[in-house]
């Protein structure tokens, strides 16, 4: 008779993605929240600008913070995705979102949740745009 397999525990991190139009950001934290375990930029991967937000781009980001969690042995991760938001950002993330979440799971991270932290306006500030809105 076998004797029974000890089964690996798994540690859980927390990866915030912040995706906008011109930037994808990648923070994973420990389950509290409380310490960086690795973080990475669009801007550390590519020279030109334009290329920060892109999905290539994004997915050599998650490449390198995945890495660089598993090391730290992280197993698994629970997924952030914010936008911009508030009262004058774009409510919907960025292209390397969807990219990024893909990278980090193909890389052997279990997913746990995923879920949106987009900060949503309560009243405040009036929105920019004048009495009649933006004209086009």
């Amino acid at each position: 008779m076998n004797p029974p397999q000890r089964q690996e525990k798994m540690r859980w991190g927390i990866a915030n993605i912040y995706a906008s139009y011109n930037n994808t950001v990648i923070h994973i934290t420990d389950i509290t929240g409380s310490e960086t375990i690795a973080i990475a930029s669009g801007g550390q991967m590519v020279k030109s600008d334009r290329m920060e937000s892109s999905p290539t781009t994004a997915m050599a980001v998650a490449n390198k913070v995945a890495e660089t969690a598993k090391e730290k042995g992280i197993t698994g991760i629970h997924v952030k995705i914010r936008a911009p938001g508030g009262h004058n950002g774009p409510m919907t993330p960025g292209p390397g979102a969807q990219a990024a979440v893909r990278a980090l799971a193909r890389r052997g991270l279990r997913i746990g949740l995923i879920e949106d932290v987009t900060p949503h306006p309560h009243g405040g500030c009036r929105k920019k745009g004048g009495k009649r809105g933006r004209r086009v």
